[in-house]
């Protein structure tokens, strides 16, 4: 599929199908490009849609199944918004080092594909008066989901998931306590980690 070159053939690619209930132009939407009128649209639809389609089907749907409806923050970035924002330090990493992150249509450097979303769970939020902080969503996405990143962020405990064909599974956090909560080698890394996360409900596949 050609990079979209017309706002119907934006249209018609909005409407590319990722899943049971998330559609690309789902993702397409960007602070940065709307405020600074750039255009965020991939320029290999194709991977683009391989990669949103994963991250969709294997992360999204369970969580919303299991959670109830997710709040999307962001999603695709394109390589030129991505760049833009790396280079007016508005919360972006180069090119680079989002390729196969945010910018779905980019594999990465080992020639990998993936994508990422940042994304807040509500009924979880709402919760947050009796639940021990941003940990047990966490540990339940860990135990339950084949991710390949998290990173949780204060407000909302919006948190970046990312899908990726070779996933590092680390988690890390902006939210007190910060730094990083598990990763691969860790002692905490493997095992059943239910304790930290007592009553919430059980994966709905």
């Amino acid at each position: 599929m050609k990079k979209t070159g017309s706002m119907k053939a934006l249209e018609d690619l909005g409407r590319a199908r990722l899943s049971e209930n998330f559609f690309l132009r789902d993702f397409l939407h960007s602070e940065i490009a709307d405020f600074y009128g750039m255009p965020n649209i991939p320029d290999d639809p194709d991977l683009a849609i391989a990669a949103g389609t994963k991250l969709c089907a294997e992360l999204l749907e369970p969580l919303q199944r299991t959670f109830g409806r997710l709040h999307i923050r962001s999603g695709y970035r394109s390589r030129s918004v991505n760049a833009f924002g790396n280079r007016n330090r508005l919360n972006c990493s180069t090119n680079a080092a989002t390729a196969a992150d945010h910018i779905w249509d980019m594999r990465d450097a080992d020639g990998c594909m993936g994508a990422t979303a940042c994304i807040v769970v509500p009924s979880v939020w709402d919760r947050r008066a009796e639940i021990d902080g941003w940990q047990p969503l966490a540990w339940w996405i860990h135990d339950h989901l084949p991710y390949a990143s998290l990173c949780f962020f204060p407000k909302l405990w919006a948190f970046n998931i990312q899908w990726h064909e070779r996933p590092v599974r680390r988690i890390r956090s902006y939210v007190t306590p910060a730094g990083l909560l598990t990763r691969a080698g860790m002692d905490n890394h493997s095992g059943d980690h239910s304790a930290f996360y007592a009553g919430f409900p059980n994966l709905r596949a």
